[in-house]
């Protein structure tokens, strides 16, 4: 009894100095992808009054064919963090363009499975991504070097006359660039 009151003393007293307790995981904007914690003595935090404007160039496809494709659900995290601390989801505004081996991740499910055998697990996400008000471009030059039909991919996805133009126009329009 007394080695777990040494313990219990132990554990309180860091829980004390570190200023913070084990957090629950959060998704307030993504609901089934990219859980966050809310870090209430962070030093820096997004300000809820800026309108956020993002950005994001996806190159780069899933591992795996049938693993998640970690670039999308980051954004599913970076939405979730912004509105984890406050930023209301109508002040963040998410464009992603597909390019390259990226294209994959939109394509509708039978194309998917045409391709890789399996369903495509992305569907799922990009709906909930879609409906939380982000955009998705796939690039129009990657499409025509590969011969992609637009019908073939999920109803998300939009067709850019090319993905760098159109991250040159969002970025002239005050969009921050990240790319995943």
């Amino acid at each position: 009894m007394k080695k777990l009151f040494i313990f219990m003393f132990i554990l309180i007293a860091h829980t004390a100095v570190t200023g913070q307790m084990k957090q629950p995981k959060l998704n307030p904007v993504i609901k089934s992808f990219g859980p966050v914690y809310q870090i209430p003595n962070a030093d820096h935090k997004p300000d809820p009054s800026i309108y956020y404007k993002i950005i994001v160039e996806l190159t780069e496809n899933a591992a795996k064919p049938d693993s998640l494709n970690e670039w999308l659900e980051a954004i599913a995290t970076l939405i979730n963090l912004h509105a984890a601390e406050g930023v209301p989801k109508e002040k963040i505004h998410v464009v992603v363009v597909l390019r390259k081996m990226a294209t994959y991740a939109v394509f509708g499910n039978q194309m998917y499975k045409e391709k890789f055998k399996v369903d495509n697990p992305n569907l799922e996400l990009i709906k909930e991504l879609h409906d939380a008000g982000t955009e998705f471009y796939v690039c129009g030059q990657t499409m025509l070097k590969r011969n992609i039909d637009k019908s073939k991919l999920v109803p998300e996805a939009k067709v850019a006359s090319a993905g760098l133009t159109t991250i040159t126009t969002y970025q002239l329009q005050g969009y921050t660039m990240l790319k995943f």
